[in-house]
C-alpha cells in the first residue's frame, strides 16, 4: 500500500469515528435535530437495557462518545500533519521527484557484507553502521585469506564503500576498516613449526 493510499484509508477511518462518536454524543444527550432522548436507537431489547441501567447508562455513552470523537479527531489530525524535517531512519531525495525512504540498518549492512566478499581475498566481512542516517560511522571488519594481494582488497573495499554511499544515498563520517589475514596453512613443501 503505497503512502498516499495509507493515508487516504486512515483519513477516511478518523472521519467516521468522529461521525460515529460526535453523533452518539449527540442522541445521548437529546441534542439531535428531531431526536427523542428517550426514542431507541438501536432496538428494544437494547431500549430496556439502557433504561435498567439508567443513569449509569447515559453517563457511559456520553463518555465512550466523547472518547471515540476524541480518538478519530487525534487520528485526522496525526494523518494530515506533514514532517517538517527530515525523520530519524530515513533516506531523504531532494529535488524535482522529493522522497523519503525508510530502510532498516540490517539491510544496508547485509549489502555491503555481500558487496565485500565478493572480492576472492576476502574470506568474511563484518560491518556495523552507527550514527546519523545522512552521515552515518561505518566499522568494517575483513578476513583475508592469505594469499590476498592487500592492494587488490583496498580497491575493492573502497570501491565497496564507494558503491554504498551511492546506494544509499549518505557519506560515512567517519570510515574505519581493519582487516586480519589468516594465518598461512603448511602445505606438503613447507617445514611445519613446533
Amino acid at each position: 500500500m503505497t503512502d498516499a493510499a495509507h493515508r487516504l484509508l486512515w483519513t477516511v477511518v478518523a472521519l467516521l469515528l468522529v461521525v460515529l462518536g460526535t453523533t452518539a454524543l449527540g442522541a445521548s444527550l437529546g441534542a439531535l435535530p428531531g431526536s427523542d432522548p428517550g426514542a431507541a436507537l438501536l432496538g428494544a431489547g437494547l431500549l430496556d437495557a439502557w433504561r435498567v441501567a439508567a443513569p449509569w447508562s447515559t453517563v457511559a455513552a456520553a463518555v465512550a462518545g466523547a472518547l471515540t470523537a476524541l480518538t478519530g479527531q487525534r487520528l485526522l489530525g496525526r494523518e494530515r500533519r506533514r514532517p517538517h524535517q527530515a525523520l530519524h531512519g530515513m533516506l531523504s531525495h531532494p529535488g524535482r521527484h522529493p522522497g523519503r525512504t525508510r530502510l532498516p540498518t540490517d539491510i544496508l549492512v547485509d549489502a555491503l557484507e555481500r558487496d565485500l566478499t565478493g572480492d576472492p581475498g576476502v574470506r568474511r566481512a563484518r560491518v556495523v553502521l552507527t550514527g546519523t542516517p545522512g552521515r552515518p560511522d561505518v566499522w568494517i571488519r575483513v578476513e583475508l585469506a592469505a594469499d590476498a594481494r592487500a592492494d587488490a582488497v583496498r580497491e575493492h573495499v573502497d570501491a565497496a564503500v564507494r558503491r554504498f554511499a551511492t546506494t544509499a544515498g549518505c557519506t560515512p563520517a567517519h570510515l574505519d576498516v581493519t582487516a586480519r589475514i589468516e594465518p598461512r596453512r603448511p602445505g606438503p613443501g613447507l617445514p611445519r613449526r613446533a
